[in-house]
C-alpha cells in the first residue's frame, strides 16, 4: 500500500525532470551563452550579411532569372559562379551547394543550403549518427555531417587548389545554413587536415561561417578550431538548441 502510495510521487518527479530537460535543450536561447562575451569587430561581422545572401542564392534554379532574391538582391555576379551542384549530381550524399569566386572580397566561397524537409536523403545525413561512434583529432563529430563533408571535400578538392592557384592570397570560405551548416564546420575540420590537397594553402586562410549551426562536435575540437569556424546565432533557433553534441 504504502508503494503504491509513492507512485504518484515518483511520476509527477519524473515528469518535472522531463520538462526541465525540454526547457534546456529546447528553449534555450543563444544570448545566455554569450551575454559575457565582449563584441564582434565590424570586420569580423561584415562577411555574415554577404554571406547569408550567397547562401540563399544556393536555393535559386537560375541566377540569372532569379525568383525569391531579397531587396537588393543577392550581391553576387552570376558570372563569378563556378558551378551549382544539386541533389541530382550528388546523389543525397550532401545538400544542394554552390561554388563562388567572389574577385570583389578575394575570398573562394563554397556554400551550402539548409535542410529540404522533402528530401529523405537530407534526414539520413542527419540522423546517421550515434553517441561516441566517430572520433576525430582527438575529439568526437558527428558521423552523418562528416561523411556528407569528406565526400564534398572529395568531389571538389581539385577544382578548389586549381581556383586558390589562379587566385593567389584568396581566402577559402566554407558557409552554410542548419544542415549545412553543419556540413561545412566538417568541412572546415577536414579542409584544414588535408591542406596538401589544396595546394599547401596556409590554416589562416581556410575560414567558415556557420549559420545557425547544428551542435557537430565535442567541446574540445570547437576550441581547437575556434580560429577557422564561426558560429552565428540569430536569438532562438531550433538545430542549435537541439543538443547534438551529446550524440557525437
Amino acid at each position: 500500500m504504502s508503494i503504491a502510495c509513492c507512485l504518484p510521487v515518483v511520476e509527477c518527479v519524473y515528469c518535472l525532470a522531463c520538462a526541465r530537460w525540454a526547457c534546456q535543450h529546447c528553449f534555450h536561447t543563444g544570448g545566455y551563452d554569450s551575454e559575457t562575451w565582449g563584441l564582434a569587430s565590424p570586420n569580423e561581422f561584415e562577411p555574415v550579411p554577404r554571406l547569408c545572401r550567397l547562401i540563399l542564392a544556393v536555393y535559386e534554379d537560375d541566377l540569372e532569372h532569379p525568383q525569391w532574391a531579397p531587396p537588393g538582391g543577392y550581391g553576387i555576379e552570376p558570372r563569378w559562379v563556378v558551378h551549382r551542384k544539386t541533389y541530382e549530381h550528388t546523389g543525397g550524399h550532401a545538400p544542394t551547394y554552390l561554388l563562388y569566386v567572389d574577385h570583389h572580397h578575394s575570398d573562394v566561397v563554397l556554400a551550402v543550403r539548409g535542410m529540404n524537409m522533402a528530401k529523405e536523403s537530407d534526414y539520413a545525413v542527419l540522423l546517421d549518427n550515434s553517441l561516441g561512434q566517430r572520433r576525430f583529432d582527438g575529439g568526437y563529430v558527428h558521423n552523418g555531417l562528416l561523411k556528407a563533408a569528406e565526400w564534398l571535400f572529395d568531389a571538389e578538392c581539385d577544382v578548389l587548389r586549381d581556383l586558390l592557384e589562379r587566385n593567389p592570397g584568396y581566402t577559402l570560405t566554407f558557409t552554410g545554413h542548419s544542415l549545412g551548416s553543419g556540413v561545412v564546420a566538417m568541412l572546415a575540420l577536414v579542409a584544414v587536415h588535408n591542406r596538401d590537397r589544396l595546394g599547401g594553402v596556409e590554416r589562416k586562410r581556410i575560414r567558415c561561417f556557420a549559420m545557425a549551426p547544428a551542435r557537430c562536435m565535442s567541446l574540445n575540437l570547437a576550441v581547437r578550431y575556434a580560429d577557422v569556424i564561426n558560429s552565428v546565432i540569430l536569438q532562438v533557433r531550433l538545430i542549435p538548441a537541439l543538443d547534438f553534441a551529446n550524440m557525437c
